[in-house]
Formats: C-alpha cells, sequence, structure tokens
C-alpha cells in the first residue's frame, strides 16, 4: 500500500516535471563544492546575530574531519525511506540535494514531513530541510544555501545531545521563539 502511494507520488512529479527524474542537471563534484562553500562560508562562521555562534558550531569538524556526505537525489521520498534503511554509513550527515524548481516547496516539505514520521524517527534519524523557496531568515540573517532544495539527514539521538550541549552554553538565547519551536518540532527542546 505505502509503496502504491509512493510510485503514484513519483509518476505525478514526472509528469509534471515533463522528465524522467529532474531537469536541473546536478553534477555530483559542483554539487559538493556548492556545498561544501556554503558550509566554509556560512554554516561555520561566527555571527553577532546568533550571539556570536555559529549558525552550527560543528559543522566545521564535520567538514574538516570530511564527516558528511553530498548526494544527488531523485525522489525524496524514495531516498529517505532507503536511508532510513541503509543508515548513515559513518557519517554525521548526508546531505541529499534537489532540483528546486521540480520539487516546489510545499510538496518537498510534504515528502520530508512523511519521511520523518513514517521513516526516520522510528529509525533514530531525522530530516532537517532547505529549500529557495521556503526563506528562514533568523535576527535578519539568512540560513538558506540558495541553490538547491536539501534534506540533511542525521542522527536523532546524536542531534538531540548536541543540542543539549549547546543549549547549556546557551546557544539558542538570541534564536526568535517561532523558528525554535519549527526547530524542535520532532526534537527535544533543549532549552
Amino acid at each position: 500500500m505505502l509503496l502504491t502511494k509512493l510510485l503514484k507520488r513519483i509518476s505525478r512529479q514526472q509528469r509534471r516535471a515533463g522528465c524522467h527524474f529532474f531537469s536541473m542537471k546536478l553534477e555530483p563534484t559542483q554539487l559538493y563544492q556548492d556545498i561544501e562553500y556554503w558550509i566554509k562560508n556560512f554554516v561555520e562562521i561566527p555571527h553577532p546575530a546568533l550571539g556570536g555562534w555559529a549558525p552550527c558550531p560543528f559543522a566545521r569538524r564535520a567538514r574538516l574531519d570530511r564527516d558528511f556526505e553530498v548526494r544527488v537525489g531523485t525522489q525524496p521520498l524514495a531516498d529517505l525511506a532507503q536511508l532510513a534503511l541503509s543508515g548513515l554509513n559513518n557519517r554525521s550527515v548526508i546531505i541529499i540535494a534537489y532540483d528546486p524548481e521540480i520539487f516546489t516547496y510545499p510538496e518537498f516539505h510534504n515528502d520530508l514531513e512523511h519521511a520523518n514520521t513514517e521513516h526516520l524517527l522510528p529509525n533514530d534519524l531525522i530530516v532537517l530541510e532547505d529549500h529557495p523557496a521556503d526563506k528562514e531568515i533568523v535576527n535578519g540573517i539568512s540560513m538558506n544555501q540558495g541553490t538547491y532544495a536539501l534534506a540533511m539527514v542525521q542522527s536523532l539521538s546524536k542531534l538531540n545531545t548536541a543540542a543539549a550541549q549547546m543549549g547549556k552554553k546557551g546557544f539558542y538565547h538570541s534564536w526568535p521563539e517561532e523558528y525554535l519551536e519549527i526547530l524542535f518540532q520532532h526534537r527535544i527542546d533543549p532549552r
């Protein structure tokens, strides 16, 4: 039953897109370079509007240790269901990129939410989303990568532990409450 629904959704997206899987040619080498550039030049850089913290205090170590993987995605729900079965392969984060023109924000968000509740959370994994059409502004700073629709999968328990450590240090004090409510929707709120 679930597989039938998934195949119908994939088929519907393919027909609407007028292609078999995606139109934006996501070249793996360029994609990796773009994601690494974003991590290095934004995600790991401390910012005064965030209380002097980087958007992700653990990003630098993950980048330097090459503890993340970047993949070209084909269908968000199917990709994430498969990842729930295979796991993170000893990585802290697996980032799967999609063409945001094919996977519009409402559909992308729904697929990722469904993947979380049905596949990932029961397997101690969580996907966080980033889509250019969903502007994430925190204290005047755009948190978006901006080019790709990204599904970023991490260990839920490790993310909760890291958030608890950062919560004790005051990391979340300068973040808006509305943003944090969404951020901790499927997580333990560390504040």
